[in-house]
């Protein structure tokens, strides 16, 4: 065996693990479709009246809002903008100041408009799902899927009150999390919440890439094009290549 297959044969001996864990722990998928603008436009009014108070979306701003998602300038202004005193063609800041916010919660909450780039929209979906209660926490919350968060559970009227279900702790150990329990119902049923979810999480889909509505409308046009376009190309060479044979 050369020195690079060994190399990478022992490479990928030692991601295997890795891998299978990442695999192991990846969060449901949660189905979203940013071309699904009842949907985007129901997150965008969730966006804006449970997360604008502290995340801001500084890559999008109010006009491309209206513009993609069918709603007029003035509609935008009074249901969105008007939570943080903006104009049609500002962005989006968050209504809280950074200095107060790093102050509440040990640091500034991020910027969400690449969130579901970076992370992904199942990623998204599975965290806003699984805050439980915890007294040990600064804010009394917890995150199963990103332990020690800093951000309280804002949804909690809606989906309810979880606590954790802790599993035996292995010798040296501490104990994990096996799942998460409603405690106190809310507002929503578990389908009712799960669609809250997939809203907030299109409309964050469709922010961290708000050209892929007019590429996915163009797309079959696009492969429209070029089927007619490869048609004529075999025609002309038929055309030309006809005394040849």
């Amino acid at each position: 065996m050369t020195k690079l297959g060994l190399t990478l044969a022992v490479a990928l001996t030692a991601a295997s693990p890795v891998l299978a864990s990442s695999e192991g722990n990846a969060p449901p998928a949660i189905g979203t479709r940013a071309d699904n603008i009842a949907s985007v436009q129901r997150g965008a009014k969730l966006f804006f009246n449970y997360c604008v108070g502290c995340h801001s979306l500084q890559f999008m701003r109010y006009s491309r809002i209206a513009d993609d998602l069918g709603l007029s300038e003035d509609e935008v202004v009074q249901n969105f903008a008007a939570f943080t005193n903006a104009k049609i063609g500002d962005t989006v800041v968050s209504a809280m100041p950074e200095a107060d916010a790093a102050a509440w919660f040990g640091k500034a909450p991020p910027d969400l408009s690449l969130e579901a780039r970076s992370k992904g929209p199942d990623w998204i979906a599975d965290y806003l799902k699984s805050f439980y209660v915890d007294h040990s926490r600064p804010l009394g919350w917890n995150n199963k899927r990103f332990p020690g968060a800093s951000m309280p559970n804002v949804l909690w009227e809606m989906q309810g009150i979880q606590h954790a279900e802790m599993g035996h702790a292995k010798e040296g150990g501490e104990a994990h999390i096996e799942g998460l329990k409603l405690v106190t119902p809310g507002t929503q049923s578990e389908a009712q919440f799960h669609e809250t979810v997939k809203d907030i999480t299109s409309f964050l889909q469709y922010v961290g890439e708000p050209a892929a509505l007019k590429r996915q409308s163009m797309g079959a046009w696009v492969v429209l094009y070029l089927a007619f376009f490869t048609f004529l190309a075999w025609l002309l060479k038929k055309e030309y290549w006809k005394d040849v044979h």
